[in-house]
């Protein structure tokens, strides 16, 4: 893979590029994706389409480390993509064709950008622990699904 295709996936368009918090921006512009997602295939959606963008994302990661020491740049935001996508999955079959819990897009983004700016748990492992691309997404995978149990609470709980 070439640096410059890497630069596109790994900053998720040129979103990680933002001169502020790089990776709520990248957050927020994940948040059409999980909709469409999750809006017309559910479960399946978020997770077909997450498992290829966090391979591709730390292959293309890898790329743009491989040659810096600082081994999580803030203008990656793949990782973020991921995340974000996995704080709607177990919520994704309840969201499919339906446009009333709308809500839950901003719960589930308030919840995985906590956790991941929060570090707590696994979160903080992989952050410390795991000095490469893989730790760079496991992070945000462990935020996402964290998050995810959050926005599933909250539509169990409080909505029904």
């Amino acid at each position: 893979m070439s640096e410059k295709l890497a630069l596109i996936i790994a900053t998720y368009f040129g979103l990680g590029l933002s001169p502020k918090a790089p990776g709520t921006v990248g957050s927020i512009g994940t948040i059409p994706l999980a909709f469409v997602l999750a809006y017309f295939f559910g479960i399946y959606g978020i997770i077909v389409a997450a498992i290829p963008i966090a391979i591709v994302g730390i292959y293309a990661t890898d790329v743009l480390i491989r040659e810096q020491e600082e081994k999580d740049p803030g203008k990656v935001v793949v990782d973020e993509v991921v995340g974000q996508l996995l704080a709607f999955v177990f919520v994704a079959d309840a969201l499919k064709g339906n446009l009333n819990d709308w809500w839950l897009y901003l719960v589930g983004l308030a919840a995985f950008r906590f956790f991941d700016i929060c570090k707590m748990g696994p979160v903080k492992w992989f952050d410390s622990k795991v000095k490469n691309a893989f730790g760079v997404m496991m992070d945000d995978v462990c935020a996402g699904l964290m998050g995810g149990a959050v926005v599933w609470a909250v539509k169990t709980y409080f909505i029904g």
